[in-house]
């Protein structure tokens, strides 16, 4: 199971708490992780991704074991601590303003 850390407003929405635990079947990546979390979690669609496209939205960013990759290929293998469970996958809204 892959542990997600959501944002305030996207744990408000699904209902659920700070993190959520996600299972897939293949490859563990970026892209594998988002189609199961919206799989599991309907009401998420079109709030992390574009619902037609699939990139990212703006001001949504991912992080894990400390590293930013929202700017990854869609296909980038998930770090092994997180496959692991040992550290989540952080969703993040990023802020924006002066």
């Amino acid at each position: 199971m892959i542990r997600v850390a959501l944002p305030h407003h996207l744990r408000n929405l699904a209902g659920v708490g700070t993190e959520v635990q996600v299972e897939l079947a293949g490859e563990a990546t970026v892209r594998s992780l988002l189609d199961a979390l919206e799989a599991d979690y309907p009401v998420l669609c079109g709030t992390i991704r574009d619902r037609s496209t699939h990139k990212r939205r703006p001001f949504v960013r991912f992080f894990a074991c400390g590293e930013d990759l929202s700017l990854e290929p869609p296909d980038t293998p998930l770090p092994a601590p997180v496959v692991a469970g040992t550290e989540p996958f952080r969703i993040v809204g990023a802020m924006a303003g002066g």
